[in-house]
């Protein structure tokens, strides 16, 4: 599943937020960054999208990550085949 469209939802300040950002920028790969305590109506849609609001959370397609640290998003990426 490459060049899968994903969105990641952050808090400003969340360490593992920072953490995955690191990750993604460093491996190439291209995505929506939102801040939910930046953008007021984003938090809803994290809502809808996930059924949560823990960050960081990755949305790529109709695949959802929550509340995940580095090893969770690696597995999550190699196991849905999704590249930069």
């Amino acid at each position: 599943m490459s060049a899968t469209s994903m969105v990641l939802y952050v808090k400003t300040g969340c360490p593992w937020c920072n953490m995955a950002e690191n990750y993604l920028d460093r491996d190439g790969y291209k995505y929506q960054l939102v801040d939910v305590r930046r953008d007021p109506g984003s938090l809803e849609v994290l809502k809808r999208v996930s059924g949560q609001t823990y960050v960081p959370t990755l949305v790529a397609g109709d695949l959802v990550l929550s509340d995940f640290g580095l090893d969770e998003l690696e597995e999550f990426l190699n196991e849905h085949n999704i590249e930069p």
